[in-house]
């Protein structure tokens, strides 16, 4: 806990305080981490870790969460020394890309060594999660400990419990060792503030992590943790997943437990919020959902759907034992055309996917995605961002550019009466409603397409949400996976391009090669409400198929 100021401080000193607290934290792992002049780290950080680390720490922390759960459990690794290696990649990534608000070494290593007394007491593991160490965003509440959702005057507000998903994750053997940076207002798809600073992206240090969950993407990124918990209300667990290439799923909104967040507008029912993984696998994210899933969790938060994690094969199996698959294929929105990178990646994907025996390629044509936006950034700040803006003026602190955008220079803010909410909300039924139509006409299983305009943007540059907001309005479970990097001898400039539009305009402009270089580049996968399995499944095939991803991330 942070300790208290005796007067009314400034914005400056809260951060200052906040951020000797994480220093603090960090200077308690053990071997400690040395210290890095900012101009010795280089633009791709990633190479950094094997010049410091233990060969046998490089190993543990680039190791999946499927791998080190089998190990966990056998014997094979101890909870300590799993623990012990992530922390100190942990303590190192804050030092290269700015990701963390604080570390546990004290409760982790109690936790993981009290976990490998009980694996050889009891001759077996506590839970599918035996021993293994899991990063948490800073506003999924930790009992006893702060939690301020990225406004400084929030700096002394106590979890008064853990966050429900806590409590089944720890009770499933999980240790947690970090807790990850956010945003201001946490409605970003970057992650900047005024009490950590901005997260920076550890392939290209020039581009941002992604948002609202960016210390995840930046701490899983550089291996820091193998698994993490983020949450999403526009793209927040996509977004950082697809700059840092990572796997990320959005889950559909009732099927994983909400209680114990801190947030603005947490009483707001038209845009419903989820919590979700980052892992570097795609099993990582399998194994997340399944072991929380089957914990039960409507069982103590009755807003939760009653469904099980189904584990029986979601499609048809041909004689040869291959899959029957139809997807449809959304290139460009129809508002804002992706970078080359981004049609490099869906056209190979496509062109490989059509040799596949079983699998079919067909055209999502995009439908009023431009209006789904009007619709959702209406419903977002119902009180016209009221809750928003006192929040940060209540401190002092000054905007960030990102909070500017999406609240005070976003036309589609307003102060909405009760009237007007239900208007908006009956709109987005309608839609929704349409959507489904249209998907029952073109019939086809998943819809495969980008996870953003494309790869990681420029610091204070992410202004488009559509490829995920879309599908936050439509509560479409959508998952992000990786595929290669930006090559800048390969994705040229479309120079004769003529922007659409204003948005498309400055997308298009964003965009030069030199820029992006290394940044990853990633696509999603979108399903109908609660077929996340089948997203899932689907993925894990296509994946197969095609041997992803073409490029190595460490």
């Amino acid at each position: 806990m942070l300790p208290s100021l005796n007067k009314t401080p400034t914005w400056q000193t809260i951060a200052k305080k906040v951020q000797d607290h994480r220093d603090a934290t960090i200077a308690k792992v053990q071997p400690s981490i040395p210290d890095i002049a900012l101009e010795d780290i280089p633009l791709d950080s990633t190479s950094i870790p094997k010049t410091i680390l233990k060969p046998e720490e490089i190993a543990i922390t680039e190791s999946t969460p499927e791998d080190l759960v089998s190990k966990l459990a056998s014997g094979e690794l101890t909870s300590v020394e799993v623990t012990n290696a992530f922390l100190r990649r942990a303590a190192l990534s804050q030092k290269l890309v700015n990701c963390i608000t604080e570390l546990l070494p004290e409760t982790a290593l109690e936790d993981a060594q009290k976990l490998d007394e009980s694996l050889k007491a009891n001759s077996g593991p506590l839970g599918p999660l035996h021993g293994l160490p899991i990063s948490v965003k800073e506003h999924v509440g930790m009992k006893d400990l702060t939690h301020n959702a990225g406004f400084v005057a929030w700096h002394e507000r106590i979890a008064p419990a853990n966050a429900h998903i806590l409590d089944i994750l720890s009770a499933a053997g999980a240790v947690f060792h970090a807790r990850t940076t956010e945003p201001q207002l946490l409605m970003h798809l970057e992650t900047s503030s005024n009490l950590y600073g901005t997260t920076v992206n550890p392939f290209n240090r020039s581009l941002t992590s992604g948002g609202s969950s960016g210390g995840e993407g930046a701490l899983i990124g550089l291996r820091g943790s193998c698994l993490g918990i983020g949450t999403d209300i526009g793209g927040s667990i996509r977004d950082p997943a697809a700059n840092n290439g990572l796997y990320g799923l959005r889950p559909t909104t009732y099927r994983l437990p909400m209680v114990g967040l801190t947030a603005t507008k947490l009483g707001q029912e038209q845009i419903v919020p989820v919590i979700g993984p980052l892992s570097t696998s795609l099993e990582g994210v399998k194994l997340f959902m399944k072991t929380i899933i089957d914990a039960k969790p409507w069982i103590r938060e009755p807003s939760l759907i009653p469904m099980p994690w189904k584990t029986d094969s979601q499609f048809p199996v041909l004689p040869d034992g291959s899959k029957k698959l139809r997807i449809g294929l959304l290139v460009d929105d129809g508002v804002v055309r992706p970078h080359p990178p981004v049609l490099r990646a869906l056209n190979s994907m496509t062109e490989k996917l059509k040799t596949v025996p079983g699998i079919q390629v067909v055209e999502w044509k995009p439908f009023k995605h431009d209006w789904a936006w009007t619709v959702i950034s209406s419903l977002y700040f119902g009180d016209g961002g009221a809750e928003d803006v006192a929040a940060i003026e209540a401190s002092g602190e000054p905007w960030r550019p990102l909070s500017d955008f999406i609240v005070k220079e976003n036309p589609n803010v307003k102060n909405l009466s009760i009237g007007e909410v239900w208007d908006w909300t009956m709109k987005r039924e309608i839609y929704k409603s349409e959507y489904a139509k249209l998907w029952e006409e073109r019939d086809v299983d998943v819809i495969l397409c980008p996870a953003g305009p494309g790869a990681a943007p420029p610091i204070d540059q992410a202004r488009y949400w559509g490829y995920t907001s879309q599908w936050n309005l439509l509560d479409y479970p959508a998952l992000v996976v990786p595929t290669t990097k930006v090559n800048p001898s390969v994705d040229l400039s479309e120079t004769d391009y003529k922007p659409r539009n204003e948005k498309d305009k400055f997308n298009h402009d964003l965009y030069e090669p030199s820029k992006y270089i290394n940044a990853p580049v990633s696509v999603q996968l979108v399903g109908r409400r609660y077929e996340d399995e089948k997203v899932i499944e689907a993925m894990q095939y296509i994946k197969e198929k095609l041997g992803l991803p073409w490029a190595e991330y460490v």
